[in-house]
């Protein structure tokens, strides 16, 4: 029978996702400028950062910065000389996620680049291989965002997805929603053609390994 909860949940947060007040400030300010509260849950954050070191990676793609939360948790993952490249739709979201790559001491690791995710990423092909991609941003580009990680991840590299239960909706059989619905074919495209699963914690995270290209 399972056990996870939220008394659970809380023990996870406060046992491995302690925010240092750099990262707490940053989840405090992101509503407080304005910007959308969707952003990762402490224990998910970590969860990043740690996937991003135990791959190894040294070249990340974020795609959705909007406050720079998860991608300071991302950018504290990757080793001194490592990079991360994050996509901003917003220019007001950019300027304040970098703020707060600067305010965490990762702006060094971090580039913001402003425009649509779809027509930034056929131009940050060139740049690869990557070793880790994380998605978080409007449901409906899943699809096209995961083709093009399995493009442009090295073998080995990791994909992240955030929002894999749309809050609980991928479950719910009548809830015929086209966000939803997405978001089901995303999962089953990972769990049929990955070695993958979801990191249930918060609204879930779906992860993916690229093993290789054959």
């Amino acid at each position: 029978m399972p056990i996870f909860n939220e008394t659970l949940e809380d023990y996870v947060r406060s046992t491995f996702g302690v925010e240092d007040e750099a990262l707490a400030t940053i989840r405090r300010e992101i509503p407080r400028r304005g910007l959308p509260e969707i952003t990762v849950r402490p224990e998910e954050g970590r969860f990043l950062q740690f996937l991003v070191a135990v791959c190894g990676a040294r070249l990340a793609v974020e795609i959705g910065t909007l406050g720079g939360y998860s991608g300071t948790w991302i950018a504290r993952g990757l080793p001194p000389d490592g990079r991360l490249i994050t996509l901003e739709k917003e220019p007001a979201y950019a300027a304040v996620a970098r703020e707060h790559f600067a305010l965490s001491g990762v702006a060094n690791k971090v580039e913001v680049r402003i425009g649509d995710a779809h027509g930034l990423l056929p131009k940050l092909a060139a740049e690869g291989p990557f070793d880790f991609v994380f998605i978080d941003a409007e449901k409906e580009g899943y699809p096209a965002y995961l083709d093009w990680s399995e493009a442009n991840l090295a073998p080995g590299g990791v994909l992240a997805a955030h929002n894999a239960f749309r809050h609980g909706a991928v479950t719910e059989p009548s809830d015929q929603d086209p966000s939803v619905e997405i978001t089901r074919r995303f999962n089953r495209r990972l769990a049929e053609g990955f070695l993958s699963t979801i990191f249930p914690a918060g609204d879930g995270t779906a992860i993916a390994l690229l093993r290789s290209r054959a």
